[in-house]
């Protein structure tokens, strides 16, 4: 197995023939820490827990998506704009690239749903959702309709504060991550991404109601996050899948 590839708060490389283009707006992460050992099991094969001062993280990520479009053609404004929550782990491959992992990705759009569980084999759900800014806050909620847990929720509300002008080693690491590892036909791949470096802000979190961490899989957090970050969001881009990453999970 290669070294983890270092964490950079910028992309490695341009992705110059996009597989899909969208924009991530309004972004809440709440990450709680994980040992290793509790989420292993819960990587596609080929793949280990990616850790950063010993510890893994479970992250919950709740923004708008915004006009997801193929290739280079013009992102829909309808279809393609929707309200997300997802629940991530992070991971590292045989050949040292670090990415995440989705547990669950609530959406509000069916179709896009239906698409990412289809053709990507993604663990999207539907869901009643909604992004709501009210003065200086902002409050994202969730309930699901399918395919279950029925009624799986959440209802996060953050104030966002200052612009973080040198994020910390563990923000860099549990923002910049340049791909993510599914479980594609064929064993577990990787898909790039490309943005530019995130505009983080420190936020305050008001409330986390939710149970979408422990309808992925994972133990209900008992203590506050240990990170709590905002940001106003940024233009992405999407690479093809490449070839499995070829670890035994242990």
């Amino acid at each position: 197995m290669q070294q983890p590839a270092p964490v950079t708060p910028d992309a490695p490389g341009r992705i110059a023939f996009p597989l899909l283009t969208q924009r991530w707006l309004d972004l809440c992460f709440l990450h709680w820490a994980a040992a290793p050992e509790t989420v292993v099991g819960l990587l596609p094969r080929g793949t280990v827990p990616d850790t950063y001062g010993g510890m893994s993280y479970v992250g919950l990520v709740a923004f708008r998506m915004h006009r997801v479009g193929w290739f280079r053609l013009p992102g829909v404004p309808y279809l393609g704009s929707f309200p997300e929550t997802n629940v991530r782990l992070y991971s590292v491959d045989a050949h040292g690239r670090r990415g995440v992992v989705f547990r669950s990705m609530d959406a509000a759009r069916l179709i896009p749903v239906v698409m990412g569980r289809a053709g990507f084999r993604l663990p999207y759900l539907w869901s009643r959702m909604s992004v709501r800014a009210v003065g200086d806050t902002v409050t994202y909620t969730s309930r699901r309709r399918w395919p279950g847990p029925r009624g799986a929720y959440s209802r996060i509300t953050v104030r966002p504060g200052a612009r973080i002008e040198e994020p910390t080693g563990l923000e860099h690491f549990l923002t910049a991550r340049w791909g993510m590892h599914n479980a594609f036909f064929g064993g577990a791949a990787y898909l790039p991404n490309h943005h530019p470096r995130w505009p983080l802000h420190r936020a305050e979190l008001l409330t986390c109601e939710e149970n979408l961490i422990t309808a992925a899989g994972l133990p209900a957090p008992r203590e506050a996050p240990v990170s709590v970050l905002y940001s106003p969001g940024v233009p992405v881009r999407l690479g093809r899948p490449s070839h499995p990453a070829g670890l035994p999970t242990p």
